[in-house]
């Protein structure tokens, strides 16, 4: 990554301000200091003026400032008018350019910023589409309400290539016109199954149980048990089943190209839980259980992280595009501190998010190379 080819994709973003007006500050400029801002323990526009000040000798270094630091409120309108379609496009490409995506596990989900509603208007919910292997968001798109995402899935799958991707989603996104989408994207679905789709979900569920009570003809299957896991207090093993022979399924030509049900059976200190999934790939049950369980990534190092090192949830910037634009910037500055070295001296322990952010905002050195590498 450098700053001439970053300079280059914010280059192509429309200025949102009103070409009249008096545009003392690149637009480019004030995209790029809005993202070192967050990156450097920063969460809004005022601080972004405040960064801006404070470190403007080594932001000169790479950036044009004609007229100094843009203040406060030109924060604001910048990022309450920039599209975010366009933003995320152009910061996701560029860091997805020195990553390896092709055939990766895309993990599909969304998150609601509490703190973006306000009186009447409902919170901002984006979905976005994770690659965990490499910690990077391939593309979101902001919705009203959760119940949209089904909606909004097929599209934001027209964002980025999934070919020879395995693409994972949660109940919500268990419909066959996805999975149609999906394939006609030449990549791998996997899908959970819940009572949303009810007849399909029984159907599996009943199977399963079936096979164990012995009460149906056995079909070929693969099986994969892990190993018995001791953290934090509680002892948890994992099972997966997966069966291609399922001509007897009802439904099954409504879904596209679909050659595989999967039993996830998870027991936690004697407490057992089973989940189901369908896919059109062929594929062994350990390989099902890596995907299945890469999915919960992008809660718990995508979602979770934006609210523990970002305080997202806190955040009660809410009007126009500044809610979803703050949201890019904090997933672009999380995916950038995961890829960035321990700042310190090699040996010491690994360093967290914050203690990163906070060492990024004392040290511009460690600023820049967190920005665009070594």
């Amino acid at each position: 990554m450098d700053i001439a080819r970053l300079k280059e994709k914010l280059g192509g973003i429309p200025d949102p301000r009103r070409p009249w007006g008096n545009l003392r500050h690149n637009l480019v400029d004030i995209l790029v200091i809005g993202l070192a801002t967050l990156l450097c323990n920063g969460s809004d526009f005022e601080d972004m003026e405040m960064f801006g000040l404070e470190r403007e000798k080594e932001l000169r270094k790479f950036l044009a400032l004609p007229n100094g630091i843009p203040d406060e409120s030109t924060f604001f309108r910048v990022f309450h008018s920039v599209k975010p379609s366009l933003l995320s496009s152009c910061l996701y490409s560029w860091l997805a350019e020195t990553r390896e995506i092709q055939g990766q596990s895309i993990n599909i989900d969304g998150k609601t910023m509490r703190g973006s509603g306000k009186g009447e208007s409902s919170a901002v919910h984006v979905v976005s589409a994770w690659v965990g292997a490499e910690e990077i968001v391939l593309g979101q798109l902001a919705v009203d309400e959760k119940s949209n995402e089904i909606t909004a899935i097929p599209k934001l799958l027209d964002l980025f290539d999934v070919q020879g991707a395995t693409v994972t989603i949660d109940a919500m996104g268990c419909q066959s016109a996805i999975a149609k989408k999906i394939r006609e994207k030449k990549g791998n679905y996997i899908l959970a199954v819940k009572d949303n789709q009810k007849t399909l979900h029984h159907d599996i569920r009943d199977y399963f149980e079936g096979l164990e009570q012995g009460d149906i003809r056995e079909l070929p299957e693969d099986m994969w048990i892990t190993a018995e896991e001791r953290k934090h207090g509680r002892v948890e093993q994992r099972e997966v089943r997966s069966v291609t022979d399922i001509d007897w399924l009802a439904g099954k030509a409504a879904w596209k190209d679909l050659q595989t049900i999967i039993q996830y059976r998870s027991m936690r200190n004697g407490v057992q839980t089973d989940r189901y999934y369908i896919s059109n790939a062929d594929m062994s049950a350990m390989d099902f259980y890596q995907h299945i369980r890469g999915h919960w990534s992008i809660e718990n190092r995508l979602h979770w992280s934006l609210d523990v090192v970002f305080g997202e949830d806190a955040s009660q910037v809410s009007k126009g595009h500044a809610p979803e634009n703050l949201n890019i910037l904090r997933k672009m500055a999380l995916s950038l501190l995961r890829a960035s070295e321990n700042p310190q001296a090699k040996g010491k322990k690994r360093m967290t998010g914050p203690k990163k952010r906070f060492v990024a905002s004392m040290n511009p050195s460690y600023m820049v190379d967190v920005l665009f590498g070594k």
